[in-house]
C-alpha cells in the first residue's frame, strides 16, 4: 500500500489558515478511470508498498503545469476528471500556501490526541480566516470540490475498501479528534468532512437496503419454485450475498453511529452558526434520502430544537431542510408527531426579524396546509393571513400564495369543470371573487387594497384580471338565491378592481414595496400591453355604465374615475369608440354638477387632463367639451360673487354656498389646467380683500380663494417662463405675486386656524418659488419677479412656526374646541404640523431667511425630539453645509434663548442640578455629538463658538460688584460640552481669550458660585498644560500648579497697560478686506417670551461707540473675524506670553521654565481627541452624527483561540414529549 500523507493546508498568501484534510487511501486499488481492480478483504493491511515503486510526488513540488491547472505526474498527464486529482491539483493551486503533514507513521506511533495537540501547535492562529471561510470564485470551488472529493471517495470505495476496518476507523477516529479541536478552523473543517462523509455512507447504506430487499425477493421466488427447478447452489449464493450485505449494513451503521454520537450530537449546538447549520443542512438530507432509518422523532427533535437558535441562518437551514421532507406528502404520516409538537414554533416563525426566514417559514406552514387541511387551527391561518398586507414584498407574496391555497385554490375537479363552461358572474370566479371582498372588509385595512391585490398577484392572477366578472357582479342584478351585494361590498369590490387594473396596466408593485421600477422582460412586456388593451377595449364599454349607476356615491365615483389614466386611448379612435368617449364626457360633466368633494373633483379634473393630452387624436373633442364646462362655471362663479360682495354681512347661507361650490371645482380644474384666460384671481383676490377687511369671510371661501389665486400666479409664471415676455408681462406678474403675497401676510392673523395655514404654506412656497434660484440656469430676466422676505414678515412666519408647530399635545386638544381625537386625527394632526415646520425649514437652508431664525427651532431639538427629530437634524445638517461659522453661531445662540429663559424662571442664582439646567447641557451635547470627528473640518465653527459662548457669559456684569460672578456665568457650564472639538492648540487660544475677560480675583475664587469658570477651564486645559482645577474641592490639583497660578494670573483688565491695550484691541481690526457673513442678531420675537432678561438688557446696554476690544459689538462690527480668528488669537498668545515671561524673569527665575514650556507646546502636532470623551462616553449618542461624521470600527482580537469547554447539553431525549415550545431553556 503507498503511503499517504494527511496535509493540514494554511494559506499563508492571506494570513489565513486552513484545516481541509486530504483523506489517505489505498490509491493502488483504484485505475485510472476509478474503478476497484481487485476485491480486498476485511482486515488491517500489513504489507507496505515495494520499495521499487515510486511514490507520487506531490503537485507542489512539480514544476510544470498545464493552463488548465493540471500538474504533470512522472511525466504523463494525469486525467483532470477524476475529483482525487482535481482536488490534488487543487491543493498545489494555492498560491503560497503552507502545507504541514501528518505522515503515516505519525499515525502508527502517536495517538489522535497527540497528532491533533502537535497540529494546533503548529497552526498558525493571527488570522481568523481559513479556506471555508475565505470569499472568493477560487475559495467557493474548492469546497464545492472537497465536499464532492469525499462523496466520490466513498461511492467508489463502497464495495469493499470502506470494509477494511483501517480506513474509516482511522478517518472517522481522527474527524472525531479534530471535530472536539479549540482551534474553530480544525473544527468547522471536520464538521464538514464528516457531515459530508455520513451523507456519502448514508447512500451507501440506501443501495445496501435495496441491495438487501432484491436479494431476499430472488432467494423466496427460488426458494418458492419446486423441487425439480429449485437450484440448490443459487440458493446457497443469495443465502451468502444475503448475509454479507447484512454485514455490510451493519458496519456502515456502526459507522454511522460513530459519527453521528461522537460529532453530530455534540456539533449540531456549536457555538458557532456556520457549524450549526452544516450539522441541520445535512440531517436534512439523510432524512430526505433515507426516511425509513432517519425520518423519526429520534432524528426531528434535532431540527424542532434548533428552530429557536439566535441566528437566523440556521433557522433557515432548519426551515428548509423541514420543507423537502414536506413536499413528498408520502412522509405526512411520519411528520405528525413533530408537525404537533412544532407547528406553534413554526408559525410563529412568520414573523421573524429576518425577513429571509420568514418567507421560508410561511412557505413551509403552506406546505403543511397542502399536505393536511385540519393541520392548522384557524388561529394559526389568521396568524399568516395578515402578511399579505407586509411592506416586505416576499413576505407578503408567500402570504398571497397561503391565502391562495387556503381560500381560492378549488379541489373538486368535477364541479370545477361544470363551473369553467359558465361565464361573468356565475363563472368559477364569482364565488372567489365575492370571498375576496369579504376578506379584504374582515381584515379591516381598507386603505391596502394595493397591497393585498399584489400579494396575491403572483399566485391568482387569473383570479384578479377576470374584469367580466367584476363588471357584471356590480352592474347586473343578482339571480334568485344569489346574495346581494352590500355597499360595503360594492365599495371594496371597486377598489379592488381599480388595484388590480393599476398592476396589470403598470406591471410593477405599489408605492412602498420594492425599490423601484425594474426593467421588464420581453414576455413581461408582452403581458402588460396584452393585459392593457383587454381591460381598455372591455371597461371603455363598462365605465360610463358604472358611473351612471354610482355617480350620487363620491367614494365609488373617485375609485372610478381614476381608471382612465390606464387605458391605451388610442381605441377610441381605432376602435371607432367615439359614441362611449362622450358617454364618458356627459358622465363626468354630471359628476362634476353633482359633487363638491375635493376628491371627487379632482379625480375629474385628472380625468379630463390625460384625455386632452395632444398625442391623442380624441384631444379637440374633449378640449371642447372641458371649455364648455369652465365656461360654464366662471359664469356662475362671477355673478355669485357679484352677490355675495353686495350684500356683504347680509349674505346668507345659498350665497354663500354658491361660492363656495363653484370656487371648489375651479380650483381643482385649475391646479390641472390652464385657465388663466378666464382671470379667476381677479375675483379671488377681491373676496380676499373683503374678508380681510370685514373680518367675516367664511374660511372655506378664503382657503379655496388663496389655493386658487396661488395656482393662478404659477401658471402665469409658466407661460412666462416657457415663453420670451414682455418687460410689462414681468411688471403685471410682479404686481400681482407682490399683491398676493402681502394678503397671506395679513391672513396669518386670521382668527381661523385653517385660513393661517393655508396662508403659511403658499407664503413658503411662493417664496421658494420667487426666490434668488428663479434667475439659475441662465434666466437673468426674470430679475425682477425675485422677491426677498423683509425682516418682518420673516418674524411672523417664525412666530407662526412656534405657535402653531411647537405645542403640547393638551394644547391642541383645547385647539379642537374640546373634540376627543381619535389615534387616525393625532396622526393627520401632527403630520400636518410637520408639512408646517418643512415648509419654514426649507426656508432657511435654501438661503431665504436668515439663519438665525433658525435658533428656535434648534431649541426645540431634545423637547421635541420624537415628532421632529429628524426635520430639525437635517435642517442642522443642511445649514452647516451651507456656512459652518454661521451655523455654528446659531446653535450657541438656541442656548443662549434658553439659559435667558431660565434666568428669567428663577432668576440669578441657578440651581444648577435643576432638570432645566441639565436639559439645556443635554441639548449642548447633541449639538457637539453633530460636529463629527473631523476635527480640522471644523475648527473654526467650533473656535467661534466657543467666542460666542463666552462673550455672553461675561457681557453682563454683576450690579453688585466685580467680587460677584457675572448673571451669565453659569453659561460656561454649557459650553463645556463643546470643548472636546477643539483642537489642543485651539485650546489653548480659546483658554487665552477667556482670560481676557477674567480679573485676577475670578482666577483666585473657589466657592461653588464660580464652578462653572472652574469647570471650562478645566474643560480647555484637558489635554494641555497640567495646571487644572479641581472642580469638586475647589482647590488647585497640586500646590505647584496653585503657586504657579497665582504667580502668572493676569492683572485686572482695567489695569491693563497702554501698550497692551492697543495690542490686544488692534487683533479685532486686521485683514478688515475679507468678506465673510455678518454676526447674528437675535431675531425679534412677538408671540413668545423674551430671549433674554430685559432687566439685565435695560441696566447693562453696551454702548456701541466705546465698545471694548474683543466684546460682542467689536466682534459685530469686525465680519472678517470669523476666518481669521484663530490665527491672530495665537500670534496674540505668542506675544502675551512674551511680556508675562519677561516680568516673571524679573520676579521669579522659575518663571522661565513656565514661559518655555509653554512656547514649545504651541508648535506642537495637533491631537486629535476622542469624541467619546466630550461627556459621560455614552456610546448609544453617536447615531446623532451627520454624514460628515465617520464610522468608528474598533479592532479585532487578535487572540482567534476559543474556549474548548463546550456548553451544557440542555437537550433531553424525552422532551419533545413536553408541552413547552421552548422547552424552558436558553440555547445559547
Amino acid at each position: 500500500m503507498i503511503n499517504s500523507d494527511f496535509p493540514v493546508l494554511q494559506d499563508s498568501s492571506n494570513d489565513g489558515q486552513g484545516d481541509t484534510m486530504s483523506l489517505g487511501m489505498s490509491v493502488g486499488e483504484l485505475d485510472d478511470t476509478g474503478e476497484v481492480k481487485t476485491k480486498k478483504k476485511r482486515g488491517r493491511p500489513g504489507k507496505q508498498a515495494s520499495a521499487n515503486k515510486k511514490a507520487r510526488r506531490s503537485p507542489v513540488d512539480k514544476g510544470g503545469r498545464r493552463p488548465n491547472g493540471v500538474a504533470h505526474q512522472n511525466g504523463e498527464d494525469t486525467d483532470p476528471g477524476t475529483l482525487f486529482e482535481v482536488v490534488k491539483q487543487g491543493r498545489s493551486a494555492m498560491q503560497g500556501s503552507l502545507i504541514r503533514t501528518v505522515r503515516i507513521e505519525m499515525f502508527r506511533n502517536m495517538q489522535n490526541a497527540e497528532i491533533i495537540r502537535k497540529m494546533t501547535e503548529e497552526f498558525d492562529e493571527d488570522s481568523g480566516d481559513y479556506p471555508l471561510t475565505t470569499t472568493g470564485p477560487q475559495w467557493k470551488k474548492f469546497r464545492y470540490n472537497f465536499c464532492e472529493f469525499i462523496m466520490v471517495l466513498i461511492r467508489q470505495c463502497q464495495y469493499s475498501i470502506i470494509y477494511d476496518e483501517y480506513m474509516m476507523d482511522t478517518v472517522i477516529s481522527l474527524l472525531t479528534g479534530l471535530s472536539d479541536s479549540q482551534v474553530r478552523a480544525f473544527r468547522h473543517t471536520s464538521t464538514l468532512a464528516a457531515m459530508r462523509l455520513m451523507t456519502a455512507l448514508v447512500n451507501v447504506a440506501l443501495n445496501l437496503s435495496i441491495n438487501q430487499d432484491n436479494t431476499q425477493r430472488q432467494y423466496e421466488a427460488e426458494r418458492n419454485k419446486v423441487a425439480g427447478k429449485r437450484a440448490n447452489e443459487k440458493l446457497e449464493l443469495l443465502l451468502e450475498k444475503r448475509k454479507e450485505l447484512q454485514e455490510n449494513q451493519d458496519e456502515i451503521e456502526n459507522m454511522m453511529n460513530s459519527i453521528f454520537k461522537g460529532i453530530f450530537v455534540h456539533r449540531y449546538r456549536d457555538a458557532i452558526a456556520e457549524i450549526r447549520a452544516i450539522c441541520i443542512e445535512e440531517i436534512g438530507v439523510w432524512m430526505k434520502l433515507y426516511s425509513d432509518a432517519f425520518l423519526n422523532d429520534s432524528y426531528l427533535k434535532y431540527v424542532g430544537w434548533t428552530l429557536h437558535d439566535r441566528q437566523g441562518e440556521v433557522r433557515l437551514k432548519c426551515l428548509k431542510a423541514l420543507q423537502t421532507l414536506y413536499t413528498n406528502r408520502e412522509l405526512f404520516p411520519k411528520l405528525e408527531l413533530f408537525t404537533n409538537r412544532f407547528k406553534d414554533r413554526i408559525v410563529s416563525m412568520t414573523l421573524d426579524k429576518e425577513y429571509d426566514v420568514a418567507v421560508e417559514a410561511i412557505r413551509l406552514v403552506t406546505l403543511i396546509l397542502h399536505g393536511s387541511e385540519d393541520a392548522l387551527s384557524n388561529e394559526d391561518c389568521e396568524n399568516v393571513y395578515h402578511l399579505v398586507y407586509s411592506a416586505h414584498r416576499p413576505v407578503a407574496v408567500a402570504a398571497g400564495e397561503f391565502l391562495h391555497r387556503k381560500l381560492f385554490s378549488r379541489h373538486d375537479p368535477q364541479a370545477e369543470e361544470a363551473l369553467a363552461k359558465r361565464r361573468g358572474r356565475n363563472s368559477p370566479n364569482g364565488n372567489l371573487i365575492r370571498m375576496l371582498v369579504l376578506f379584504f372588509l374582515e381584515s379591516e385595512l381598507h386603505e391596502h387594497a394595493a397591497y393585498l391585490v399584489d400579494s396575491l398577484w403572483d399566485s391568482s392572477q387569473d383570479l384578479l384580471k377576470d374584469w367580466d366578472c367584476m363588471v357584471e357582479l356590480l352592474l347586473e342584478d343578482p339571480v334568485q338565491g344569489e346574495e346581494v351585494l352590500g355597499d360595503r361590498h360594492e365599495s371594496a369590490l371597486i377598489e379592488l378592481m381599480v388595484c388590480t387594473i393599476r398592476q396589470a396596466a403598470e406591471a410593477h408593485p405599489p408605492v412602498g414595496r420594492g425599490t423601484g421600477k425594474r426593467v421588464l422582460t420581453a414576455k413581461e412586456k408582452k403581458t402588460q400591453i396584452d393585459d392593457k388593451n383587454r381591460l381598455t377595449e372591455h371597461l371603455i364599454v363598462a365605465l360610463p355604465m358604472l358611473l351612471s349607476k354610482y355617480q350620487a356615491d363620491a367614494e365609488k365615483v373617485a375609485n372610478l374615475l381614476q381608471i382612465p389614466q390606464f387605458f391605451d386611448l388610442e381605441v377610441y379612435s381605432s376602435g371607432r369608440m367615439e359614441k362611449h368617449l362622450d358617454a364618458l364626457l356627459k358622465q363626468i360633466r354630471v359628476v362634476v354638477e353633482k359633487h363638491t368633494e375635493m376628491e371627487v373633483l379632482e379625480a375629474c379634473s385628472k380625468t379630463y387632463s390625460i384625455l386632452c393630452s395632444e398625442e391623442y387624436t380624441i384631444m379637440n373633442r374633449v378640449d371642447i367639451g372641458r371649455s364648455q364646462l369652465i365656461d360654464e362655471l366662471t359664469d356662475r362663479f362671477a355673478h355669485s360673487v357679484e352677490d355675495l360682495l353686495q350684500e356683504g354681512d347680509e349674505a346668507d347661507d345659498d350665497d354663500i354656498y354658491n361660492v363656495l361650490s363653484t370656487l371648489k371645482k375651479l380650483t381643482a380644474f385649475h391646479n390641472a389646467h390652464d385657465l388663466t384666460k378666464w382671470d379667476l384671481f381677479k375675483n379671488c383676490y377681491r373676496l380676499l380683500k373683503m374678508g380681510i377687511e370685514q373680518g367675516s369671510m367664511p374660511e372655506q371661501i378664503a382657503v379655496q380663494a388663496l389655493q386658487c389665486s396661488h395656482y393662478s400666479i404659477l401658471w402665469q409664471l409658466v407661460k412666462i417662463t416657457e415663453g420670451c415676455p414682455s418687460k410689462d408681462d414681468l411688471v403685471a406678474l410682479r404686481r400681482v405675486v407682490k399683491s398676493f403675497l402681502a394678503v397671506c401676510q395679513q391672513c396669518l392673523s386670521n382668527v381661523n386656524t385653517p385660513v393661517k395655514e393655508q396662508a403659511f404654506m403658499l407664503l413658503c412656497d411662493l417664496l421658494m418659488i420667487f426666490s434668488h434660484q428663479l434667475v439659475s440656469g441662465g434666466r437673468d430676466g426674470l430679475e425682477p419677479l425675485v422677491f426677498n422676505p423683509d425682516g418682518t414678515l420673516q418674524n411672523e412666519l417664525l412666530n407662526f412656526v412656534l405657535d402653531h408647530v411647537f405645542i403640547d399635545q393638551d394644547d391642541e386638544n383645547q385647539s379642537m374646541e374640546g373634540d376627543e381625537e381619535d389615534e387616525a386625527n393625532k396622526i393627520e394632526a401632527l403630520h400636518k404640523r410637520r408639512n408646517l415646520l418643512a415648509a419654514f425649514c426649507k426656508l432657511i437652508i435654501y438661503d431665504i431667511v436668515d439663519m438665525p431664525s433658525a435658533a428656535d427651532i434648534f431649541r426645540q431639538y431634545m423637547k421635541y425630539y420624537n415628532d421632529y427629530g429628524d426635520i430639525i437634524k437635517e435642517t442642522l445638517s443642511k445649514a452647516r453645509q451651507m456656512d459652518k461659522i454661521q451655523c455654528a453661531k446659531t446653535l450657541i445662540l438656541s442656548l443662549q434663548q434658553l439659559f435667558n429663559e431660565l434666568i428669567q424662571d428663577q432668576g440669578p442664582n441657578l440651581d444648577r442640578t435643576s432638570s432645566h439646567v441639565s436639559g439645556i447641557k443635554e441639548l449642548a451635547r447633541r449639538f457637539a455629538l453633530t460636529f463629527g470627528l473631523d476635527q480640522i473640518k471644523t475648527r473654526e465653527a467650533v473656535a467661534t463658538l466657543h467666542k460666542d459662548g463666552i462673550e455672553f457669559a461675561f457681557k453682563v456684569p454683576n450690579p453688585k460688584g466685580p467680587e460677584y460672578p457675572p448673571p451669565n456665568l453659569a453659561f460656561l457650564e454649557v459650553l463645556c460640552e463643546f470643548s472636546s472639538k477643539l483642537l489642543r492648540q485651539d485650546k489653548k487660544t480659546v483658554h487665552s481669550y477667556l482670560e481676557k475677560f477674567m480679573t485676577e480675583y475670578m482666577m483666585e475664587r473657589r466657592e461653588d458660585i464660580w464652578l462653572p469658570l472652574i469647570a471650562y477651564r478645566n474643560s480647555l486645559l484637558t489635554g494641555g498644560d497640567d495646571d487644572r482645577l479641581s472642580v469638586t474641592t475647589g482647590a488647585s490639583s497640586t500646590s505647584k500648579s496653585s503657586t504657579v497660578r497665582s504667580k502668572r494670573g493676569r492683572p485686572p483688565q482695567q489695569k491693563r497697560r497702554p501698550d497692551e491695550e492697543s495690542i490686544e484691541g488692534s487683533w479685532m481690526m486686521r485683514n478688515d478686506t475679507l468678506q465673510t457673513p455678518g454676526a447674528l442678531h437675535t431675531p425679534q420675537l412677538t408671540s413668545t417670551v423674551l430671549r433674554e432678561n430685559p432687566r439685565q438688557a435695560a441696566d447693562h446696554m453696551p454702548d456701541q461707540d466705546s465698545s471694548e476690544p474683543g466684546s460682542e459689538p467689536d466682534y459685530m462690527h469686525n465680519p472678517q473675524m470669523q476666518m481669521s480668528w484663530l490665527d491672530q488669537q495665537k500670534m496674540e498668545e505668542v506675544n502675551r506670553k512674551e511680556r508675562v515671561g519677561m516680568n516673571y524673569m524679573k520676579s521669579r527665575s522659575g518663571g522661565v521654565r513656565q514661559q518655555v514650556r509653554g512656547l514649545m507646546e504651541d508648535d506642537a502636532e495637533p491631537i486629535f481627541e476622542d469624541v467619546m470623551m466630550s461627556s459621560r462616553g455614552q456610546l448609544e449618542d453617536m447615531n446623532e452624527e451627520f454624514e460628515d461624521t465617520m464610522v468608528i470600527d474598533l479592532p479585532a482580537s487578535r487572540n482567534r483561540r476559543e474556549r474548548a469547554e463546550l456548553r451544557p447539553d440542555f437537550f433531553d431525549s424525552t422532551a419533545i414529549m413536553e408541552d413547552d415550545p421552548g422547552f424552558g431553556m436558553q440555547m445559547f
